[in-house]
């Protein structure tokens, strides 16, 4: 007998989330569907985190109003959710005169999009970013730009649509979607699902899953962008997310202040027809160093600490694609969601309710719905007098798992417990894995841990799951 849906969202990233929690507030049998064995595992896990300004994307497309809207609406949705959020604004400096006439234009769609700017030049300049290439003079400041920990949030999403009753279906591919009456049937990994409505929600898989249904009428373009980590020793290199003036088919190369306070540079920006390649390449380094190396020159590559590559999902239309399809009714594209579309996603979960709403779909809001109530206890975000009441309350946590980005146990036990089944889904939950070291010392700490919670031999443990086994050679 087929299990019964109201919606299927197929696709479990920041956006995927996002819907999924905005649909909870809803009277709906509400089911997500995902084909990694953990949410954020997709391109949300490679995100840079930032919730951009809008001041890159005219307010005529939906990449503009979505990302203006997206970038009031995180505000209120970080403190809901109890996730760090801190505005340290945006700093587009000026290379070359040509720049500067950049700089003009980006400043003239700012105005036009109501986002507030200021010219920083000369000695004003150096007193917010002292490390700037002394040939830089001049920049564009825009304050309302600001970083988050993407997938801190989609985990937070996730969590709270549990809560209200959202099912997840994980490591399971969809495969097939077939026609059943008003809505669909829904094959994914060995279930299948009927239900009224879907959104599609799959990031660079999206063209392909609109297939499926009849409703493709888009190509994905994927795009690579490769992103390299600074060691905590250059935490003060920077004091904003620094812009190049725009490139030709992206933001450009950033050097970008994260929430942790670390720096991050990238990304690349590589059109690919391989939407499965996430390496780095010698190449993609040596270009991403040298150009901002133009801007901040006391950048090195013996400070790198991590590298890693996502895929951006770039429509052909060269915008996001959020619509019900006029082909086939109550199949919904949230596609193309590239950048801004972190930014966006609170608001695209919005208007995907706006759509539903001018459909078929019976919209009663819930009156139980519950609001985010697991709070984060990170170690490192308390102050001495919290640790110790804390350590009063569950003394796991003054064993350090993860000395690097001082991890505790009770930490690693928390994310076991809200979903983590991997040890990467520990790593993006708690930071354990993140620092100088790179896993070296916590992995086998973090391995363990795993093993007993999930009562799970650890030979069966994997990184990020399917075939990535921790113990090689063991199944």
């Amino acid at each position: 007998m087929l299990q019964r849906y109201d919606i299927a969202v197929i696709g479990g990233g920041i956006v995927g989330n996002a819907i999924a929690r905005e649909l909870s507030r809803y009277e709906l049998n509400v089911l997500l569907i995902e084909k990694e064995i953990e949410v954020s595992f997709g391109t949300s896990k490679a995100n840079s985190g930032i919730i951009h300004s809008g001041i890159h994307d005219s307010p005529i497309t939906l990449k503009g109003r979505l990302c203006l809207e997206g970038n009031v609406l995180w505000g209120k949705l970080s403190k809901e959710l109890r996730i760090p959020f801190n505005r340290v604004g945006e700093l587009l400096v000026a290379r070359s005169s040509n720049d500067i006439s950049a700089l003009n234009r980006l400043n003239e769609n700012a105005k036009a999009n109501g986002i507030h700017t200021e010219f920083m030049i000369g000695n004003k300049l150096k007193e917010i970013e002292p490390n700037l290439s002394l040939t830089i003079t001049v920049a564009l400041l825009v304050p309302s730009a600001g970083v988050i920990p993407p997938y801190e949030m989609t985990y937070a999403l996730y969590e709270n649509a549990c809560q209200n009753g959202v099912e997840y279906l994980l490591g399971s591919e969809v495969t097939a979607i077939t026609r059943d009456g008003p809505g669909f049937v829904v094959r994914a990994g060995s279930r299948e699902i009927k239900t009224g409505y879907v959104i599609n929600a799959a990031g660079v898989w999206a063209d392909k899953v609109a297939r499926m249904a009849g409703a493709g009428s888009f190509v994905i373009k994927p795009r690579k962008g490769e992103e390299y980590l600074l060691d905590k020793r250059l935490n003060n290199i920077n004091n904003h997310i620094i812009f190049p003036a725009p490139q030709p088919n992206s933001k450009g190369v950033l050097i970008i202040k994260t929430i942790e306070g670390s720096t991050m540079i990238g990304p690349t920006a590589e059109d690919t027809d391989d939407r499965e390649d996430l390496t780095t390449t010698e190449a993609g380094l040596n270009n991403i160093l040298d150009f901002v190396r133009t801007m901040v020159p006391g950048i090195d590559k013996k400070d790198i600490i991590a590298s890693f590559a996502g895929m951006r999902p770039v429509s052909d239309t060269n915008d996001f694609i959020i619509e019900e399809s006029r082909s086939v009714p109550h199949f919904i594209n949230a596609a193309g969601i590239q950048s801004p579309g972190l930014t966006a996603a609170p608001a695209i979960a919005q208007m995907i309710v706006q759509i539903l709403g001018q459909s078929s779909m019976r919209m009663e809001k819930k009156k139980g719905w519950k609001k985010y109530d697991r709070p984060h206890r990170r170690l490192t975000l308390l102050s001495n007098r919290e640790k110790e009441a804390i350590l009063k309350l569950n003394k796991s946590y003054g064993n350090i798992i993860c000395r690097c980005e001082t991890v505790s146990e009770a930490e690693v036990v928390d994310a076991i417990n809200k979903g983590a089944r991997t040890v990467d889904g520990v790593k993006f939950r708690t930071r354990a894995g993140m620092g100088r070291c790179q896993a070296g010392f916590c992995t086998h700490h973090v391995m363990r841990i795993l093993s007993r919670e999930l009562g799970i031999p650890e030979e069966k443990l994997t990184k990020r799951g399917g075939g990535s086994n921790m113990i090689e050679g063991k199944r």
